[in-house]
């Protein structure tokens, strides 16, 4: 008889995390160093829990993988690929142009020029223009003859009406077959430039995501794998491999909201403060029936300005690998911890591996907190020094975790991350707890990931009722879901707004809905 394995990995700067679980019972973990070219790294890690495990590989249904692949590829400024983009709106919208608020630097790189194209919607579908089907034609005669293989189309008010987007792609795809074609509503929430920058982002990565995707195939192959495998995005839920082929923006951020799902799952706790202390950094999040609070504001992603959803995120640089300086005498002395970090090079330049740089570890080791190394190699630290260093330390938590607090309640800490040996017993008044396997809960949060569906859409409530408007937006979502990859039939609502807009007429309200549901192998 077989039985349903699944595994679940964290491609991390540093570290490369694996698991692999039996209903919800890890039953092997593993930490690798990740490897520049990533999949080597996610090889050496898949092998290791395969072994520890003894698990035939026949037996595991399915892998999740989470990548900070694509976003450093954005921050580096690497793999990324030139985009034109169409702008469907004349005569509305013509005074900022694509590309407007762009760092210079990643401009240069992606930009291969913009068009304005009349067309486009008001708030409540209604046409400003028809398309201008012509212009449409010469632009992809111009873009053939140029070799620009990658555009985005973007129209005002796309999300409430994606007609128009949809019969430019078929016009450009019938004069340029070639070209990749991003359409921003599918990218995108409402809000023209942000949704616009992030289907640019998305294009400019469709090379990268689709070597990167078949990589990762290839890796898995080669570890005798031949279930799906699924990649994680920064809502804590899942996307099929084709699926990240088309948008591997939605990646963006998922390893620390691995971190906050697995950190839910290990503790049992629904509504809680997450901490995650690495390396390099802590990441301090919320979650909200055990989904991370997603961010109300725009995101800036390697300088440029999206609106897609990410988690709510405060990070501060402490971590395992930090260092900590001293200043002045004894009677004055200054303590400095962080932000700049030894990272990866922990094992040789802390003073507990025979190193000759304080740590924040090797402080955590000096006073009892932790037991890592050589805690004897610590021993010319001076311990009045080493309790205003971990007074430092928790003063850094302390702030992150109470900038996260919505409310004077009780709600409980989870620590998690490697480095969480920093943490101390309690944050303030609040209760921390530090679950079983935490030093992989990224891993963790991988392999336990849903699949989701998301609508953000405008309404006018003069043509339609509320309650239709809404039943509307959930069957869009859970469609969306379904053709993620969930299960029909456990599907459920995690995320409701409806929001009157006051200030546009027509009695207009703007609905989001979020589902979820459990994958469907």
């Amino acid at each position: 008889m077989t039985t349903n394995y699944r595994i679940g990995i964290d491609v991390g700067g540093t570290n490369t995390d694996a698991v692999l679980m039996k209903q919800g019972e890890v039953i092997a973990a593993t930490k690798q160093s990740t490897t520049q070219d990533v999949t080597s790294g996610v090889e050496k890690a898949l092998n290791a829990v395969i072994q520890e495990s003894g698990v035939n590989q026949e037996d595991i249904k399915g892998v999740m993988i989470g990548t900070t692949h694509f976003t450093n590829a954005v921050i580096e400024r690497r793999s990324l690929t030139k985009t034109a983009v169409i702008r469907i709106c004349l005569p509305a919208t013509a005074s900022v142009l694509p590309f407007a608020d762009w760092p210079e630097d990643i401009k240069d790189i992606i930009n291969a020029g913009s068009y304005m194209v009349k067309g486009g919607y008001e708030f409540d579908g209604r046409e400003i223009n028809p398309l201008d089907e012509n212009h449409i034609k010469d632009i992809a005669l111009e873009l053939k003859q140029q070799s620009i293989h990658s555009v985005v189309i973007n129209s005002v008010f796309s999300p409430i009406n994606t007609d128009v987007e949809e019969r430019a792609a078929a016009i450009l795809n019938s004069v340029y077959p070639d070209c990749k074609v991003v359409l921003a509503s599918s990218v995108g929430r409402i809000g023209l430039l942000e949704r616009e920058n992030a289907a640019i982002l998305n294009a400019s990565l469709l090379t990268l995501s689709e070597k990167t995707v078949d990589a990762f195939s290839m890796a898995l192959k080669s570890c005798g794998l031949s279930c799906p495998f699924f990649i994680t995005q920064n809502d804590g839920t899942l996307m099929k491999a084709a699926f990240v082929k088309q948008f591997p923006v939605l990646t963006f951020a998922s390893g620390p909201t691995n971190s906050m799902r697995g950190a839910v799952f290990l503790s049992g706790k629904k509504d809680a403060i997450i901490v995650d202390i690495g390396g390099t950094t802590t990441d301090v999040g919320l979650v909200q029936n055990a989904f991370p609070r997603q961010a109300s504001t725009n995101v800036d992603v390697g300088g440029v300005r999206t609106n897609f959803r990410m988690p709510d995120m405060v990070s501060v640089g402490l971590g395992g690998g930090s260092k900590v300086a001293f200043t002045g005498d004894n009677a004055k002395q200054q303590v400095s911890v962080g932000p700049h970090s030894v990272g990866y090079r922990i094992s040789e330049e802390a003073l507990v591996f025979g190193g000759s740089q304080i740590t924040a570890t090797d402080i955590a080791v000096h006073s009892g907190r932790a037991i890592v190394g050589d805690a004897s190699l610590t021993s010319s630290l001076n311990t009045d020094s080493v309790k205003a260093a971990l007074t430092k330390m928790d003063q850094i938590i302390l702030e992150t975790v109470e900038k996260n607090r919505l409310s004077s309640a009780q709600i409980p800490v989870i620590v998690v991350g490697g480095g969480s040996v920093l943490a101390p017993e309690k944050i303030g008044s609040l209760e921390v707890i530090k679950p079983n396997n935490y030093a992989v809960a990224n891993a963790v949060g991988a392999a336990i990931a849903q699949v989701s569906g998301e609508v953000d859409k405008i309404y006018h409530l003069s043509e339609v009722t509320r309650e239709d408007a809404l039943s509307d937006a959930l069957n869009i979502a859970t469609h969306k879901s379904i053709q993620a990859g969930a299960k029909s039939n456990s599907i459920k609502v995690i995320d409701q707004e409806d929001v009157p807009l006051a200030y546009l007429p027509g009695n207009a309200t703007r609905i989001r809905i979020k589902v979820v549901g459990d994958l469907e192998f």
